[in-house]
Formats: C-alpha cells, structure tokens, sequence
C-alpha cells in the first residue's frame, strides 16, 4: 500500500456524478454508548477492535478502489468517529489522504460526540485537512438527554464548539425534536441554546422510532409516549421561523444553513449522485447499483481478511426506478426542488411524462408549487413530505 504513486490519480470530471463518484463515506462504528433512538450499525464496549478494524477499513478501500480516488466530499461518519484515540484518528486521516485524495476546494466532514472530542483529536483532524465537523448535540435539556441516552452533559456542547470553531472554517450542530416528555418551551430552550454557539449550519431532526431500537421497545411497552403530533408540528413550525429569522435558511427537509455553508456531501445524496462507501454497514451507490456493507462486525472483520468482499443487500436499479428515486431525492431539497431539465438530463425521462398526474394533484392541494421550471414543497407541504415523496416512488 506504501508504493501507490498519487500521480496515478485519473481526473473524473468529465464523467456524470450520478455515475461516477465524486464523494465517499467512511464508517467508524465504535461508541461509548449505544443511544436509544440509534439505528446505524454502531458498537458500545468494542474500541478493543479499532486497530483491527482500521486494518479491515484499509484493505477494503484497496480491494474498492484499487487506485487513488479524487473525491469532492468526504464524510466520516457513525458511531463516533472521536471515539478513536489520537494515533488511531491520525491513522485513519492518513489513509484517508492516501486513498481519496481531496479535490481543490472540497469538503471533508468528521461527525464528533462533544464528549469524545478535545483539543488534541481535533488538532489531528485540523492538520490532516478536515475542515467540517458535525457534533451531535441533539438537546440542552439533560432530562431530554437522558431519554435519548446520550452520554454528554450539556455543557460539553459550548466546550466543543470552543474547540472546533477556532480550527475548523465550517461546523454544524444536530438536534432532535419530539423527544419522549419534550414540550414546545423545551424546544425553543434548545433552538436558544443553539444560536447562542452561533452555528452556519443545523440538523434540526424529528424524532423516529426506529423498528428494533431500545426507544423503539419502550414504545411498544408503553414506557414511552410519543409527543403529540399538533406539538410536533409546532416544533417543526418554530425551527422554520426562528432560524430564518437568524439568517439559517431551510435547504431540505431537516436542515438550515447560511448560504455557502450547506453540507456538500449531504447534497450529493439528496441529488441522487454516486459515491463510495467504506466500512461497516456503510452503504454505496455506484453505477446505478446500490449496495450495503454487512452490520455483523465479526462477519465484516473475518470477510475482509479473507480478502472477500463484506457486501450484504445488493440492488440494481433499472432506469425508471433510478428516475423515480431522484424525483423523491431531489424534492427534499427545499429551495432547489426538483428541475425538468435537470432531471431529463440525469435520468433521460421527463417528469411532467412520468409524474403529470400526481404534481396537478399536490399542485391542487396546496403541498407543491409550479412554476414551470421546478417544483418544490410549499410550507404546507413540508409537514406532509413524506406523503408527497411516498407518491414519487
């Protein structure tokens, strides 16, 4: 692996980014905790296996990419990435750099617990040219915490930020709102919190029991009760206006950013666009086929060392699923919308052919706009989105 020549790097511009990747995800699945609400493929009491697992996570890029690969967005994600130690990130960054080579100007994110994150980690990352961290603050209120089972105290949150915000030119902060015993007041104590830090960008998320999660199970015991959905809209109703007000534009369903400081990486998935994924349960999508890595740590570890692929579901997408799924895509995004002659290009069908019927009625329904050109969601629909964009698939 030491002898790969960057010079090798073949330049990709020329090839479609809904074909080609141009991004790339990297798993890191170990935690400290595992939350609640949390469906990824992640792993508490398992940093025992980070070498080995670092070990597995280089051999599959190799085998994956086989040459260096010139990305535009890299998003190392999990679990928690800060959970590995100092000589573990840098290894990690290195690889990374070694692989996937940052294109001029792009964009490469870290997800950071601000428990696990201190000045040291971020020093690491800083140097190695991240130069976008997401931390996961999700609430200010410790009971609220507590319900989700996160392991920070709200005031790391501040302490992080201190840390990233004098390394790091973009950072955002996750929350979650309709959390178990959350009120509207608790909602905009949190949305206070939050400005107050001065973020460019927020993940503002309602919360969803996922099927098999511990909140999921408290659920079905009747453990928990889940917030009222008038509530839930008024919380949604209240991120809207208070960000905007503060300048932080909706640009998708769940996030608001300062212009220019939209995830780029998120936007190659709301696009539809291909990108490579690395590591434990890390999904890929690649030449119209969309693959998953197996979640099974142990089945990923013994796959990888016997140099066979950790592939679980596989699917291929034939061109009008292909269509339909970037239609759904494309519509989460809130002021872009969905373009006719994008997504003729993209996809070789038109949308009016295709989904004439179903935009006259969401058009009468007062849940989308047209303007010829595009569509988008109205305020309206945005309440009702996955109404809408179940109607596209």
């Amino acid at each position: 692996m030491e002898n790969i020549n960057l010079r090798d790097v073949r330049s990709r511009v020329d090839e479609p980014p809904w074909l080609r990747p141009r991004a790339a995800y990297v798993h890191i699945p170990f935690c400290a905790h595992k939350c609640g609400y949390c469906d990824f493929a992640s792993l508490a009491g398992a940093d025992h296996l980070a070498d080995r697992y670092l070990d597995a996570l280089e051999r599959e890029t190799a085998r994956k990419l086989v040459e260096p690969r010139e990305v535009d967005t890299i998003f190392i994600g999990g679990g928690t990435p800060t959970r590995l130690d100092v000589r573990q990130l840098e290894r990690l960054a290195t690889m990374i750099r070694r692989w996937l080579p940052l294109a001029e100007g792009g964009e490469w994110t870290v997800e950071a617990n601000p428990g696990t994150l201190d000045a040291d980690k971020a020093d690491v990352l800083a140097s190695a040219g991240v130069n976008r961290v997401s931390l996961g603050a999700q609430s200010f209120q410790p009971r609220l915490l507590a319900a989700l089972e996160r392991n920070h105290a709200p005031e790391e949150v501040g302490r992080a930020v201190e840390i990233v915000r004098n390394r790091f030119p973009r950072w955002s902060l996750d929350l979650i709102f309709g959390v178990p015993g959350s009120t509207l007041e608790d909602w905009r104590a949190d949305l206070e919190a939050t400005l107050a830090l001065g973020p460019s960008h927020l993940s503002c998320y309602g919360l969803v029991y996922e099927k098999g999660t511990a909140l999921w199970k408290q659920l079905q015991k009747g453990e928990v009760a889940p917030v009222v959905e008038e509530v839930e809209r008024e919380m949604y109703e209240l991120v809207m206006d208070r960000l905007a007000s503060r300048g932080l534009e909706l640009y998708e369903i769940s996030n608001y950013a300062r212009p220019g400081h939209e995830s780029r990486h998120n936007l190659v998935y709301w696009a539809n666009d291909a990108y490579w994924g690395l590591g434990l349960g890390a999904a890929e999508y690649v030449d119209g086929e969309r693959t998953v890595n197996t979640r099974d740590m142990q089945g990923y570890l013994r796959r990888i060392e016997a140099d066979e692929p950790a592939i679980g579901p596989r699917e291929h997408l034939e061109p009008e699923e292909r269509a339909r799924e970037t239609a759904m895509l494309m519509l989460r995004r809130t002021q872009v919308g969905l373009d006719r002659a994008d997504f003729r290009l993209r996809t070789g069908f038109d949308l009016d052919a295709m989904f004439g019927p179903v935009i006259g009625r969401f058009v009468g329904e007062g849940l989308l706009e047209d303007d010829g050109r595009r569509i988008r969601l109205t305020r309206e629909g945005r309440f009702l989105a996955d109404r809408v964009l179940c109607e596209f698939v």
